[in-house]
């Protein structure tokens, strides 16, 4: 195959539409733009979501909703990730962002008790739930809220 021999797959291209190039083509006269009306126009035509001056859907539907501004935001761990960790490791947030099991501390760490852990581990985080708390200190770990 040469330079000069390369074509496109047929099908992937399509001859652009050439208007107001006689009636005979079939986009002659109004360019297919129909009879006058706002659409017929330079720059005509009606934003998205206008129906006609009828009340539009996004305004007819209820609003719905609330967003807590001071909401804060955890970094989630689940227990069996802790496992990576030597027996005895003194696991910190900062730990977790190095060794990559937390990708952005954000408003802090939240242990949560997802999985088993066998190492003896002393865990400091922002927030502990019943079930991490209970299996960390099962396994012989202390926890510790910073």
């Amino acid at each position: 195959m040469k330079l000069h021999e390369l074509k496109p797959a047929a099908g992937s291209t399509k001859t652009p539409k050439r208007v107001g190039r006689g009636y005979g083509s079939g986009l002659g006269k109004t360019s297919g733009r129909g009879q006058d009306g706002q659409n017929g126009r330079a720059g005509g035509g009606v934003r998205p979501g206008f129906e006609g001056g009828q009340m539009p859907l996004y305004r007819r539907l209820p609003k719905r909703g609330f967003t807590n501004i001071f909401a804060k935001k955890f970094a989630v761990v689940n227990l069996d990730r802790l496992n990576e960790f030597e027996d005895g490791t003194e696991v910190t947030p900062a730990v977790l962002l190095e060794k990559g099991i937390v990708k952005k501390l954000y408003d802090g760490v939240k242990v949560l008790g997802n999985g088993n852990i066998e190492k003896k581990l002393n865990v400091k985080a922002t927030k502990f739930s019943k079930s991490a708390v209970e299996k960390i200190e099962a396994a012989g770990g202390k926890v510790e809220v910073i």
